[in-house]
């Protein structure tokens, strides 16, 4: 126990970590839900739009390919991530999940790509559409079942904080709207007889669905680099340990974080005043770790033990008064 002492006295690397929580259950049916959803779609749309000849339809086929792609990335990836930590993985798999999600805003940017070169290719030879009521109804059921899979999976992303499963709605968000786009445009070539507008409204199709790429990449991409936790989230942890300077904390440095799936990983070096048992210490530190995660979603917290003497003004650290 003198040894102990002594290594807190000189700083040494004495640390705590909470527990890794388990993760809330119900992300693989919402994903399994996904996968189904699309198939189903798939198979209606490649029938109408082989009937119809409507590029604008075959194009949305092709975008419900790519969500069912997305979509088994992201239950393998979600299933993968529920898996607890092992020898080979010591933080886990949650990591994945991000993996996943920059997969499918790649698959969105190599779609959006198919569909531009279709619809340029079917406005130079101007082909003609047929049967657009059957297109229009099959487009239409489309938009209305991905609206309600997408609700379903988007609340499931955000009560289980899934990276992967929020990725996946937003394919099928963009898919909703996107459905609902083919179906102004294939009424208007119903009503006006003009062909090009079918091939027009594909192009507006595949601009949208580039935009839903570029942002699904970019937040999976700040994730896997270890992006810092948002202010909102910071400004909650810094509160927190400045709540407990009644309690023997006397400042904190090293403050870093950072994301993987649905845990936030927390780590910083914590100040004691002087005269702090290695017991006390030890005690405040696991209380302090229950207060920061309880203000953090997810949080998996590391404190390391020093005394106040290793506090150095102008370097970063940053002092607790004793009011809460």
């Amino acid at each position: 126990m003198a040894r102990a002492l002594n290594r807190l006295r000189q700083g040494g690397e004495l640390s705590t970590v909470i527990p890794a929580q388990p993760q809330p259950p119900g992300r693989t049916p919402a994903a399994a839900l996904s996968i189904a959803s699309n198939t189903t779609l798939i198979l209606l749309k490649f029938v109408a739009g082989s009937i119809t000849g409507s590029v604008a339809i075959l194009t949305e086929a092709l975008h419900s390919s790519i969500d069912l792609v997305a979509s088994v990335v992201a239950y393998f990836s979600v299933r993968k991530a529920e898996e607890p930590a092992d020898e080979d993985h010591r933080y886990g798999h949650e990591k994945i999940e991000n993996l996943a999600a920059a997969i499918e805003g790649m698959l969105i940017l190599v779609g959006s790509g198919v569909i531009v070169y279709e619809s340029v290719r079917r406005l130079l030879d101007d082909s003609p559409v047929d049967h657009l009521g059957l297109g229009i109804g099959v487009i239409a059921f489309s938009a209305v079942a991905n609206l309600g899979v997408s609700t379903y999976v988007g609340r499931r992303a955000q009560a289980t904080d899934s990276a992967a499963l929020e990725g996946d709605a937003a394919h099928l968000r963009t898919d909703a709207l996107t459905s609902a786009g083919v179906v102004v445009g294939l009424v208007l070539v119903e009503t006006t007889g003009a062909n090009w507008l079918d091939p027009a409204v594909a192009l507006l199709v595949a601009a949208a669905i580039v935009i839903s790429g570029i942002r699904i990449l970019s937040r999976s991409s700040r994730v896997l680099m270890d992006e810092a936790l948002p202010a909102d989230e910071l400004a909650a942890i810094r509160s927190a340990v400045a709540s407990f300077g009644e309690r023997g904390v006397a400042g904190y440095h090293k403050l870093r974080t950072r994301r993987a799936g649905a845990r936030r990983y927390v780590d910083l070096h914590v100040q004691f005043r002087a005269g702090t048992t290695l017991e006390a210490a030890h005690d405040i530190a696991h209380a302090l770790q229950d207060e920061i995660a309880g203000r953090i979603r997810g949080a998996d917290v590391l404190i390391h033990l020093e005394p106040e003497d290793r506090m150095r003004p102008g370097t970063g650290d940053q002092a607790v008064t004793g009011e809460a």
